[in-house]
């Protein structure tokens, strides 16, 4: 026997076992004995569709072996709810004890998205965000500041509660510690960007509106112009300037600044201190027609700066009419 069939509170209860395709499946998942005796009673409950505070203890356990388990996870919130409607309880208790047993195990499992997802579905249920939300969040960046999953989960956070107002201090505290943290960078965009966005939509942040806030760009040039120069060979700011000048129609307001990091063109690019900066001339050149220039940077990214990634130096060079450059 084990856990469960030694136990009288789950007598009444008649484990479902694992169907692997018969007496002989052809290859049997290896569970645990003790995994494997908690789904067949997880299966059984399942089935007769109770919920129940031992339905939350059952789940809790499988959750501690197997955090990965979608189906446990939403059955686990489906309980939760259903109790709490049953024994009308105060919700929002209910959801912050849930989420102070979730915070443990988030910090276990840095990159489960199940647990992500079942944070989010708890939130829904909220009318603000929980007080402890955001420096919870914090502690996770400093265990993993590029995680996904958190920062997919920020984004929801921020259109979810409408946070866009008080995000920015944060992205900025990120940018000072970590120039080169690239979730920052994205973020920075996301909250700048896409409030006018609806996620539901299929369409991107750039395809929403015409309107262009002059201001902003402005002040959003100056800011990462200046965190370049603090490393010019970061592709994140770089990225992001871009992303700036594309919405006036033009990269051609950039063309000076990146100048100043790419020495001898003409050359062998001596001097240059970042082959994004020289990406950039490259396109700012061929919008400018100049279709020989463009193409001696994209040569000396293909021979010096970045022949690893020759083929597609090449291949922007065949879209100017030139030949490719071989190894």
């Amino acid at each position: 026997m084990g856990r469960y069939g030694d136990s009288e509170e789950w007598a009444d209860v008649v484990p479902i076992p694992q169907d692997d395709g018969g007496p002989s499946p052809l290859a049997a998942i290896a569970y645990s004995d003790e995994y494997s005796e908690a789904m067949g009673y997880l299966r059984a409950v399942m089935a007769n569709d109770e919920k129940s505070e031992r339905i939350l203890e059952l789940t809790e356990h499988i959750i501690s072996m197997n955090p990965a388990h979608y189906t446990v996870w939403l059955y686990r919130a489906d309980t939760l709810f259903e109790l709490q409607k049953r024994n009308k309880t105060d919700l929002q208790e209910d959801i912050l004890e849930e989420l102070r047993w979730l915070d443990g195990i988030s910090l276990r499992h840095l990159k489960n998205y199940q647990i992500w997802h079942h944070r989010q579905t708890l939130m829904t249920h909220l009318s603000s965000l929980p007080s402890t939300e955001l420096s919870f969040l914090t502690r996770m960046f400093d265990k993993d500041a590029k995680n996904y999953h958190v920062w997919s989960y920020r984004q929801w956070l921020v259109r979810h509660f409408s946070l866009w107002d008080t995000e920015l201090p944060y992205i900025e505290d990120l940018l000072t510690a970590d120039v080169r943290n690239n979730s920052a960078w994205n973020h920075r965009w996301f909250v700048l960007f896409g409030q006018n966005v609806d996620p539901n939509s299929g369409k991107g942040m750039d395809e929403v509106g015409n309107i262009v806030d002059e201001d902003l760009i402005d002040r959003e040039v100056e800011y990462t112009e200046a965190k370049i120069r603090l490393a010019p060979q970061n592709p994140s700011p770089w990225n992001y300037l871009r992303g700036l000048l594309r919405k006036r129609g033009s990269l051609l307001e950039g063309k000076g600044f990146a100048e100043e990091f790419v020495g001898d063109v003409d050359g062998e690019g001596k001097g240059c201190r970042s082959s994004h900066a020289l990406d950039f001339l490259a396109d700012c050149w061929a919008e400018e027609k100049q279709a020989e220039k463009a193409g001696k940077a994209l040569e000396l990214l293909a021979r010096r700066f970045d022949p690893i990634r020759r083929n597609y130096w090449n291949y922007r060079r065949g879209l100017l009419g030139l030949g490719a450059v071989e190894a």
